[in-house]
């Protein structure tokens, strides 16, 4: 978790340099388009591969070795790398009519200057699908640091694009950034990857029985993404249709809650994604049901104050960090909206990415794909019913509306499958939980407005955030929350003994 804070906050430092040099304009909103549109093209094919990927190779080495666990591998980078190469030359071919259907909103030189972003931004699939798969295989080798890391030269990549396009007037240096930032991101894991026994191999077996199996696996998630990355689509199309700007505020505003979710609940599901897979393969259901609800109860206890807490500082917080620069008092107000809105759909999400994670540990794709076309199908409704009475942030509602409803349906078809999950003894300590982080987020909020006239905005909303941190902390323990004080103990056990 500390890792990827680490990590985030490099992501953080990207999106400030953006708004700070570009604000809420045209060119932010290409540059941010570009870079979407090869992650719903391909990054769709990635996320399915990668997802299915773990629970194959953990069979594969339980029967048969590591070495066929490695030319698994290899054999699954070669197809990968040639199909590609198809869909590459189609997207290069249907650049604009790509550029039209995400963002109905871009006319003119804005049109021109994003296909042609997108024509440079597309190259980099090649190093994202192997990216994806041998971060997989490292945090199968229980290696999570460098997979954790590896977005920080990327984000320092695009820091320094975004500053010298901006100094130098050369808006084309955005136009390759992207691309030089995913090769980095390449040799990088690749480096880890041969240091923990990987080797490229030339091995091309189309018709391998495991490959055919992946494909299996694979197919529903990639479905599932697509249906997921198709709703991404509309509310960035609908957002270039509601204003200028509209595509970098709600961007903004999601990467604040895709850095929570990073930050509170990825850690968590890459640590539980390995190991529950590794507990299916030798069909350990009572140790997996477990470490589900364990891991559910971990999410919640950080993500819950972090719902609250972005709820009740969603103003502050855009303010403390990004007004300044080109960001004005309009892109302000679009991107609180949005991130008050997208915060509401945080616990959902969350707990979306575990479940999601469960079935595909079981070799289960399909039922998550089902679930989350249902949901997706209910975003889509709720964007056009939401969007012209709430703008960006009915686009935002809807999302996190979404969420929670995806929650209901993939906690009853999981119930279906594995029987009573006791998930219900979760509830209490839920409701402790909230009651904490409310009391802690409000107490807090009064104490900003006592201290904003005497010490400035920026730091008052810092020692805030520090006071609701105690105070929720305080708060856990006096109510006897479930392992907050085992957790406090055994970091404090691991401080003293690197101490000594």
């Amino acid at each position: 978790m500390v890792l990827t804070i680490v990590s985030k906050v490099s992501g953080f430092l990207r999106d400030l340099t953006l708004a700070y040099f570009y604000g809420a304009s045209e060119t932010s909103d290409v540059f941010l388009l570009s870079i979407s549109i090869p992650t719903v093209v391909f990054g769709v094919v990635a996320a399915g591969i990668s997802t299915g990927y773990i629970p194959l190779y953990s069979r594969i080495t339980e029967q048969s070795g590591d070495k066929a666990g490695l030319e698994y591998t290899n054999n699954l980078i070669n197809i990968l790398l040639i199909s590609t190469t198809f869909i590459v030359i189609l997207a290069l071919i249907f650049t604009e009519q790509l550029v039209k259907v995400f963002a109905i909103g871009f006319q003119g030189e804005t049109l021109a200057l994003a296909v042609m972003f997108t024509r440079f931004s597309i190259f980099g699939i090649y190093f994202t699908l192997i990216t994806r798969i041998l971060s997989a295989y490292l945090n199968y080798k229980k290696m999570f640091a460098i997979p954790s890391l590896i977005g920080i030269p990327m984000n320092l990549v695009l820091i320094v694009a975004i500053i010298l396009s901006s100094r130098l007037e050369l808006i084309y240096i955005l136009a390759v950034a992207n691309v030089v930032a995913l090769f980095i991101q390449f040799l990088i894991i690749l480096f880890f990857a041969y240091r923990y026994s990987f080797r490229f191999q030339r091995v091309l077996r189309p018709g391998d029985e495991h490959i055919k199996e992946m494909a299996v696996l694979a197919f529903p998630v990639i479905l599932g993404s697509g249906v997921g990355q198709l709703n991404r689509l509309i509310d960035r199309s609908l957002a270039s249709w509601i204003s200028i700007g509209g595509i970098s505020s709600i961007n903004y505003a999601s990467t604040l809650n895709v850095s929570f979710l990073g930050i509170f609940v990825s850690s968590f599901v890459t640590v539980f994604y390995p190991d529950i897979s590794k507990k299916a393969a030798r069909g350990d259901m009572p140790g997996l049901k477990h470490t589900l609800n364990q891991t559910i109860l971990g999410v919640l206890t950080l993500i819950i104050p972090a719902t609250i807490g972005a709820m009740i500082f969603a103003e502050p917080i855009v303010r403390f960090l990004f007004d300044r620069g080109a960001f004005d008092e309009t892109a302000v107000t679009l991107t609180t909206s949005a991130f008050f809105f997208y915060s509401l759909g945080l616990a959902g999400t969350g707990v979306n990415l575990i479940l999601t994670r469960t079935f595909y540990a079981l070799q289960d794709t399909k039922t998550p794909m089902l679930n989350s076309t249902i949901g997706v199908s209910i975003n889509i409704a709720l964007n056009f019913l939401l969007a012209p009475i709430l703008g960006i942030g009915g686009l935002a509602l809807a999302t996190s509306l979404s969420a929670l409803m995806t929650v209901l349906l993939l906690t009853r078809s999981l119930r279906r499958k594995f029987g009573r999950l006791n998930l219900t003894h979760l509830i209490p300590t839920a409701l402790r939980i909230t009651a904490a982080a409310f009391f802690a987020a409000a107490s807090s909020y009064g104490f900003l407005i006592l201290m904003n006239p005497f010490v400035g905005s920026d730091v008052s909303l810092v020692l805030a955030f520090a006071l609701m941190a105690v105070l929720y902390i305080s708060m856990l323990l006096l109510m006897g929350v479930d392992g907050v004080r085992t957790f406090l103990e055994a970091m404090l056990n691991k401080f003293k003994k690197k101490q000594k």
